[in-house]
């Protein structure tokens, strides 16, 4: 992966416009990885890497994540993350991410992901681990 990001529209993204911490980078092609409709954790971005933690990789994503696929990097209770709920829910209805449906009592009636369903453990849609592209432990 280059040291230079461009949004998803591809204009160049600022902040990622000067080289990139290692770590940085590792953790935004992991990101690149996941398949539309399907999540990672924080934790699981880590472990996938074999380093770092749940709060590095949120470190990362909030400071870099913004030239690639950010709402598929998730807390892992599926909860949508804070300040970009719809947004990150337009993109999970687009890709057919599984949702569970909000109870009566939550707050803003939005749903969460539904993490049994939608959560990827790192294997390629053919069975093959893509731990040779940069990855760790597969989880």
């Amino acid at each position: 992966m280059s040291q230079h990001r461009t949004s998803g529209d591809g204009t160049s993204d600022d902040r990622t416009s000067h080289a990139l911490p290692e770590y940085a980078e590792r953790v935004l092609d992991v990101a690149e990885l996941i398949p539309p409709g399907r999540v990672m954790t924080y934790g699981d971005v880590a472990e996938w890497l074999g380093e770092g933690g749940p709060r590095q990789v949120g470190r990362v994503m909030s400071l870099y994540g913004a030239a690639v696929p950010w709402w598929r990097v998730v807390r892992a209770d599926g909860a949508l993350l804070p300040g970009h709920e719809l947004q990150a829910l337009d993109h999970y209805r687009a890709e057919g991410t599984p949702l569970r449906e909000a109870s009566r009592g939550a707050e803003g009636h939005l749903p969460r992901l539904d993490m049994k369903r939608a959560r990827w453990d790192g294997v390629t849609a053919d069975g093959g681990a893509d731990r040779d592209r940069g990855g760790g432990a597969h989880i």
